[in-house]
């Protein structure tokens, strides 16, 4: 995988793709060499039909006898020879360049789609709360294969018209130097025009791409609260919705197509005049006898081989142009800086005793008031700890910091005594095994979320892990058992049975350290009991923290934490904390109407 230095975002988005794609460099030469060799031997016929037309006329005086042949069915064979191998060699090169600019398409898009979904792993969570999940997508899919059309093809089209441009302007210059400089004035028209459709056209389609990214964003969020749209009964609503943004693209497409769609008819006009050039002041130059009608055939065929090629300029500009803004969304995708790096110690699994500390950390969401502040506890190693306290308290926050999902603004953690920005990510994220509330399950079967993080599981693991989450009796019953298929986001499934797979999960990956984030929270009371059981045994000799709203499931830790507003209010153990009758002492009075 092509490992890239960054580039400014001033540069123009051709040298950034150029620069990308540097091992690719040798196969793009002999992609060009490719294209311009087979456009050289596609406007040879031409000459040989003029060569023809002079054979023809002039018999045994004719260009081709001079070399010596003045046969005239000689001449005629040597003609049909070199159409056969200028015909062959130009289907191998067309074959050779399409293979060659088919192929680097691909290898490049395969490449650009990996480096980018690998960049965006490593970002931060900051980044992903502030853009849509269909925004993202686009930039993945819909841009990177918008790019990929423009190197099939549009690449090709470019060298290929220049070339066309290059030949039969010398070829004019060699045959008719009187009038040639008429077919050519044209030119520097075209390439002015070119060059202002281009600047005028990039804005629009950089809109284009902006819009479109909108629209999946609202498509995709759609898609994923269909449950919530359906309850609500908003799916008209919803689709006037989807239909402003439709309109949006719809509306910023129209404004490029309105640009885009003038440039060939302009094109046709000023190419016109080369041709009626041509025509007429070749004509008469044949006439007067100061130009061959061989060469003058050629000339005519010639200029006609001009006129289409430059037409499809204008369509090669298009795609051009929309690859270019494509280009550009790739390239600030993988030009943003990654917040959060790993550190340099590695700490192995096996090794880890679990002991963490937190001392005077604050943080806060971007442009926010601080979750958590001035926060410090300890957490033994192989002890079962809760922390509790209201909504918004910060609880779950304290959990994406122990993984690092972001970086705390001061103060430290420590894991093992070691700070928590020294360890390398995927040392640190192995040792700890979360469960949350808000369980997210693949789309597959049950036996590949549970082994998801463990693949090397066999299956007696799988079905022990599944046991103790109390998991294994209700997937038996499932129409496939443990290959069914769970659906998106495990949707074929009930809030309980999601959370009992994670549970499985999180079990099957033996972590040193084990999160239980409301792990319990949408099970009844019945399974709770059943999972608390098993949890005693699982916990025994980890490091568990217990992350709860419902005080009964952690009444039995070791410690408990009790945090309000981000700050550390209490703790101590269940006991202790209804005597001193404060926060948590409230708290369980109003969940259980018991008196402390």
């Amino acid at each position: 995988m092509p490992q890239q230095p960054r580039q400014s975002h001033s540069q123009h988005p051709l040298q950034r793709l150029i620069r990308y794609g540097h091992q690719y460099h040798s196969q793009i030469r002999w992609a060009i060499a490719c294209s311009i060799l087979n456009k050289i031997f596609d406007l040879a016929p031409p000459a040989l039909i003029g060569a023809a037309v002079d054979v023809v006329v002039q018999k045994q005086n004719s260009w081709l006898a001079q070399f010596g042949v003045r046969d005239v069915f000689g001449q005629l064979v040597i003609l049909s020879v070199l159409s056969a191998v200028i015909w062959g060699l130009e289907s191998a090169f067309e074959y050779a360049y399409a293979r060659l600019w088919r192929n680097l398409a691909q290898n490049i898009q395969h490449d650009l789609r990996l480096d980018a979904y690998g960049h965006l792993q490593n970002l931060e969570l900051a980044f992903f709360e502030e853009r849509s999940t269909g925004g993202l997508m686009s930039i993945l899919s819909d841009d990177i294969n918008q790019l990929e059309r423009f190197l099939d093809f549009g690449a090709n089209e470019v060298l290929q018209v220049a070339t066309t441009v290059v030949i039969i302007g010398g070829a004019f210059f060699i045959l008719a130097p009187s009038v040639a400089w008429l077919a050519m004035l044209p030119m520097p028209f075209i390439l002015w025009g070119s060059i202002a459709f281009q600047k005028r056209l990039a804005p629009r389609y950089a809109e284009v791409r902006e819009k479109v990214g909108l629209l999946n964003g609202q498509l995709s969020n759609n898609l994923s609260g269909i449950t919530t749209i359906k309850s609500f009964t908003t799916e008209q609503y919803e689709r006037s919705r989807i239909a402003t943004e439709s309109e949006g693209y719809r509306r910023s497409n129209y404004r490029a197509i309105r640009l885009s769609a003038a440039f060939v008819p302009l094109i046709r006009i000023i190419i016109l005049f080369g041709f009626i050039a041509i025509l007429l002041l070749g004509g008469m130059e044949a006439v007067a006898g100061r130009l061959s009608v061989g060469s003058y055939s050629v000339m005519v065929f010639l200029t006609q081989r001009l006129l289409w090629p430059l037409t499809r300029l204008g369509e090669t500009l298009d795609q051009y142009q929309r690859a270019m803004a494509s280009t550009n969304r790739v390239m600030n995708l993988l030009d943003t800086p990654i917040e959060i790096h790993s550190g340099h110690l590695s700490l192995p699994v096996k090794s880890v005793r679990g002991e963490v500390d937190l001392q005077h950390v604050t943080f806060a969401y971007r442009d926010r008031q601080p979750v958590i502040e001035d926060l410090s506890l300890h957490i033994p190693a192989g002890k079962t700890i809760a922390i509790v306290g209201s909504t918004g308290s910060g609880k779950s926050t304290l959990v994406k910091l122990l993984l690092r999902l972001y970086e705390i603004q001061s103060g430290t953690i420590t894991l093992d005594g070691i700070p928590l920005q020294d360890l390398q990510l995927q040392d640190l994220r192995g040792a700890i095994g979360l469960v949350s509330q808000d369980v997210f399950l693949f789309h597959g079967t049950v036996r590949e979320n549970i082994a998801y993080g463990s693949p090397e599981a066999n299956w007696d693991e799988i079905i022990a892990a599944t046991r103790v989450a109390e998991a294994h009796d209700f997937i038996m019953q499932l129409p496939q058992g443990y290959d069914t298929i769970v659906g998106e986001r495990g949707q074929k499934l009930s809030g309980g049975q999601r959370q009992r797979l994670a549970i499985a999960r999180a079990v099957l990956k033996d972590p040193p350290i084990l999160i239980l984030d409301e792990a319990t929270s949408a099970v009844d009371n019945e399974t709770e009991a059943a999972i608390q059981k098993s949890l005693e045994t699982i916990t025994q000799n980890r490091t568990t923290i217990a992350i709860a709203h419902r005080l009964s499931t952690v009444r039995n830790a070791d410690c408990i934490y009790v945090m309000e507003q981000g700050r550390l209010v209490e703790k101590g153990r269940h006991d202790q904390l209804l005597d001193r009758s404060g926060i948590y002492a409230s708290l369980w009075r109003v969940q259980t109407g018991l008196r402390a």
